[in-house]
């Protein structure tokens, strides 16, 4: 009933975008990466092993998206995938990039018993000042992750580009639950552009829980884009 109500919901952003450009020619993006270890708002999901990762991008010029992205996970059940559908609307609104969307997080081999499957709604904006960009973003969900109803989660980000090929960023997260414990999570790292199409990253991910899945960790990922 979950996984029936995310495709749903997200099926009927896709349509909606679909129809809001269907006059005119998308740009569509592909990506591929490997990381050591998939980490998501803090916690492991490849149970600290690496993981395969692949999406495709579709955006029009009115500012309308829509995506997918998928990667292996791991957590000690028969669940074996992640697979997250999204579309959004982006604009620029007093020199600041603005990104509404919707996202639904989807869980193959996860069955009946683990109703893992659930939506979120974003609202995130941006600005940049030379060569920092600094953010914001706020998501909320109805009913997150099996475990909880509503939780919302918010973040501040900002990134700086101090020469060319070179990015280094960070972020600072809030994750507000109604049933487990509310937790901080960060992370910071430097990215590199190997070329155009390639782009490598190093990352440090902590978190404010006690559990092993959620112990600082390093991250390296290596990104292709095409």
């Amino acid at each position: 009933m979950k996984l029936a109500f995310a495709s749903a919901a997200v099926a009927a952003a896709l349509f909606a975008t679909a129809g809001a450009a269907q006059a005119q020619t998308p740009e569509v993006a592909w990506n591929v990466a490997v990381t050591s270890d998939y980490v998501f708002r803090g916690f492991s999901q490849s149970d600290e092993h690496p993981a395969l990762q692949g999406g495709v991008d579709v955006t029009f010029a009115s500012g309308f998206y829509a995506g997918a992205w998928a990667s292996n996970i791991d957590f000690g059940d028969d669940t074996d995938a992640e697979v997250d559908v999204y579309a959004g609307y982006r604009t620029e609104a007093a020199g600041f990039a603005v990104d509404v969307g919707v996202i639904g997080y989807l869980y193959a081999g996860a069955g009946r018993d683990n109703a893992y499957d659930y939506l979120e709604v974003k609202a995130a904006a941006s600005r940049a000042v030379g060569p920092v960009t600094l953010g914001a973003a706020v998501y909320f969900s109805p009913d997150f992750f099996g475990a909880d109803e509503e939780a919302t989660y918010v973040e501040a980000n900002a990134s700086f580009t101090p020469a060319p090929k070179w990015t280094v960023s960070g972020a600072v997260g809030y994750q507000a639950l109604d049933v487990s414990d509310d937790y901080t999570t960060w992370n910071a790292g430097v990215a590199y552009a190997i070329t155009d199409k390639i782009i490598l990253d190093g990352r440090y991910h902590g978190a404010d829980v006690d559990t092993p899945l959620a112990d600082d960790r390093a991250v390296a990922t290596i990104k292709f884009l095409f």
